[in-house]
């Protein structure tokens, strides 16, 4: 759609879940509540999907195959914020989460690579540059 003046207007208002594939809905649902610390939102035993809070994002923990979908792992990283990734990824280590690598300083964030017990990609993530807008991206939206 265009609005009157020319600009595109703007449909989508944010992402309300992310769903992320499992074997094994009960081990999920232990690893994002208990070894994460994420709140649910939404799971019963015997169901087919666990909801996880992130803030601003909800983790839906689907039994795909269950769901008559397909399952496929997610092989991208979803990119979970914390304050301090060296901090937060020692506390995960202590509660028996393995990390691929080193923590990764870009220059402008700090991430942590590591996967659920289906070997869905996480991540931690702090970015501590401020943000700049491109000015490509500002020629679009105008």
């Amino acid at each position: 759609m265009t609005a009157p003046d020319g600009a595109v207007e703007q449909l989508i208002g944010g992402v309300d879940f992310v769903a992320v594939p499992t074997h094994d809905l009960k081990t999920a649902a232990e690893f994002y509540g208990e070894t994460l610390g994420l709140p649910g939102s939404g799971y019963a035993p015997g169901s087919d999907s666990a909801e996880f809070e992130t803030g601003n994002l909800t983790l839906s923990v689907i039994d795909a195959e269950a769901m008559g979908l397909e399952h496929h792992v997610q092989r991208h990283e979803i990119a979970l914020h914390v304050r301090d990734v060296p901090a937060a990824r020692a506390q995960l280590e202590t509660r028996g989460v393995s990390f691929r690598g080193e923590t990764l300083d870009t220059g402008v964030c700090h991430m942590a690579f590591f996967s659920d017990p289906d070997g869905n990609a996480l991540m931690l993530h702090h970015r501590y540059a401020p943000k700049k807008v491109l000015a490509r991206a500002r020629a679009l939206a105008a």
